[in-house]
């Protein structure tokens, strides 16, 4: 007769709820995030479900122009030319949805503190975005939410926490997006989309750890 360890047992079900635990603390930190910035517990709930549901819709931003290129195949041995189209649009969950909040929030903050801390974000961003051709854009993920949350902390410390998201969501966006959308078209073929990892984009969550940052 086989007797099953309930080690293995206990070892297999700390495997399978792992992902759910990391999530509940993850949804735990956004909740969190939004009660600091002024948000009720059942919008919270309507913004990040919005937000899962809008990183998967990309709104165009320009039509759509025809690329040729050449495609590598069986180590570089073979060749073939294929089309790809390329353009510029929006994501909805990652960057209008995140942008819409921060303009919100404008109303609730001190305008020249926030303006210089975002400004102070926006050349930070820009200066370590990298272009990497076949990727788009890579920005170290934790450097802008800490450096929100610093700014936020001393430019506006009774504000620290919409301060932080605002200047956090709109320096990464506007710095580390926007403002490499040229270098993006000119390497590395396909859409770009503004924001277009959805709620795991570093516009996002820049805003939502910088805000927590602040809180702790």
């Amino acid at each position: 007769m086989f007797f099953f360890p309930i080690g293995c047992f206990v070892f297999l079900l700390l495997i399978l709820f792992l992902p759910v635990f990391f999530f509940l603390i993850f949804f735990n930190i956004i909740s969190f995030s939004f009660e600091k910035l002024g948000f009720s517990p059942e919008a919270t709930f309507l913004i990040i479900f919005l937000i899962l549901i809008g990183s998967a819709i990309n709104i165009p931003l320009t039509s759509k122009k025809r690329v040729y290129i050449q495609r590598s195949y069986f180590l570089g041995f073979f060749q073939r030319r294929e089309i790809e189209y390329q353009g510029v649009a929006v994501n909805l969950g990652g960057a209008v949805i995140p942008f819409s909040v921060s303009v919100y929030l404008l109303g609730r903050v001190p305008l020249q503190s926030t303006l210089i801390a975002t400004i102070l974000m926006i050349i930070i961003c820009f200066s370590l975005a990298r272009v990497i051709p076949g990727r788009g854009i890579v920005l170290p993920a934790l450097i802008p939410p800490i450096f929100s949350a610093l700014f936020a902390l001393i430019l506006a410390p009774d504000f620290a926490a919409p301060v932080a998201f605002i200047s956090g969501v709109l320096g990464t966006l506007i710095g580390a997006d926007v403002l490499n959308i040229k270098k993006v078209l000119k390497t590395s073929p396909g859409m770009l989309s503004i924001g277009g990892a959805g709620v795991f984009d570093g516009v996002f969550l820049v805003g939502i750890v910088s805000v927590f940052l602040c809180a702790i």
